[in-house]
Formats: C-alpha cells, structure tokens, sequence
C-alpha cells in the first residue's frame, strides 16, 4: 500500500507544519529583536542588505528547479515564481519591492545590489540552498519551498513591528504585503505537486527532510547577519 492511500492532503500539509514549528526561523533571536522593537538602525540596515541576496537568488533557484520539472503542467505553473520576483511589464516584482524597503532604511541601492555588505555566512547559507536545489531530486527542491506555509503570519508581524517599533511606512513595506498572499498561492500548489508525486512514506519523509534543510538555510542566514555587530 502507497502513502496517497493512507495520508490525505491535509494530513501531509500537517507534518509540514509540525516540522516547521519546531524548526523554522520565526523564534530565532534575531527575530525576536526585530519584532520587539530592539535592533539598531544599523542592525536593521544590515538584515536588509543581507536578506536581498536570499531574494535575488530565488529566482536563480526557482530557474533551476523550473529547468528539471518533468511536465508542461507542472513548468507553466512554476515559471510565475520568477516573474513575481524579477517582474514583468506592469509589475515591478519582489525585488524592486525590496529595494524600495532598502532606501526606506536609507542604504544606497548600489550597495545592496551589489553584495558589498553580504556576509559570508549568508553567501554560504543562501548558495547552499541553490546547490540543493541543483543537485537533489527535483521533489525534494519543491519540498523544500514548503517554509512558504509560515509567511503568511510572519510577514504580519514583521510589518506591524517595522511599522511601529522602526517608523517605516506603508509604501516601504509593500513587500511583505504581497508576499503574504504570493506565500500562500505557492505553498497551495507546491503540496499539490508534491501529492501527484509522492508515493512512498519514506519520500514523504525525504520530503520533510527538505523543509527542515531549508528551516537551517533560513536559521544560518540569521546567525550571520546576528554576528555582524
């Protein structure tokens, strides 16, 4: 007997969440700091510049995982991850959002598209994560995108802290706004790809093994921008 005889939709999206409440960057320090209104200017600063490569790489990744996805049906629904990073005509995309994030915190765009202040630790944590995503079953590099299951509530949080605790303004946080609702449409339909594939209850659990590789890619991302100052 296969899993998909067993385990319903509901029921995998359940393990995911289980492994990402345990494992996932929203109780990191640095968080916590963030959202209680306890980081520097220049801390913030800092998490900006160094979280823009993360977001620059993602459509890097989500090109290759694009590039290894065996059907049509599958691609079509997949390339939408680049386009609402990178944009499109009449849509200036995830990372132009970002950008306006950083001159809210007054960086200077050249700087952080750049990578001037990238930390190396993040440089690993993030190419990891590409290497991953490169060289694993395509499955697993779907599985590990499944952290998008946690956006939704944190993108709230951390505009509402960035709103009161850093004084940063609607406009700038456009971002996370949209992410918020780009998370939940991705998540839906990475686990219905996911279900059409998986059959065995060990590549279930090599699927959750991938979301918990991604949740130590997003804890090390944090451990390095912490250790900056």
């Amino acid at each position: 007997m296969t899993v998909n005889d067993t385990v319903s939709r509901a029921a995998f999206e359940e393990r995911v969440r289980s492994v990402l409440e345990e494992h996932y960057h929203h109780r990191h320090p640095f968080h916590r700091r963030m959202h209680e209104g306890h980081l520097t200017d220049e801390e913030l600063r800092d998490w900006v510049a160094n979280r823009y490569y993360y977001q620059a790489q993602m459509p890097v990744k989500d090109a290759i995982i694009l590039s290894r996805l065996p059907t049509r049906s599958a691609r079509r629904t997949w390339v939408g991850r680049i386009l609402d990073q990178d944009g499109s005509d009449g849509d200036e995309g995830g990372l132009e959002q970002w950008l306006r994030l950083a001159d809210a915190v007054n960086l200077q765009r050249h700087e952080v598209e750049s990578g001037a202040r990238v930390a190396p630790g993040v440089r690993f944590a993030v190419d990891a994560y590409v290497h991953f995503c490169s060289v694993r079953p395509w499955q697993d590099a779907v599985a590990a995108s499944l952290t998008q299951l946690f956006v939704p509530d944190l993108m709230h949080v951390r505009s509402e802290a960035l709103t009161r605790h850093y004084g940063l303004t609607a406009d700038s946080l456009v971002y996370f706004n949209r992410h918020s609702g780009v998370a939940t449409r991705e998540s839906e339909q990475a686990i219905n790809l996911l279900l059409k594939e998986l059959r065995t209850r060990e590549e279930h659990d090599q699927a959750l093994d991938a979301v918990r590789f991604k949740c130590d890619v997003l804890n090390a991302l944090l451990d390095a921008v912490q250790a900056i100052r």
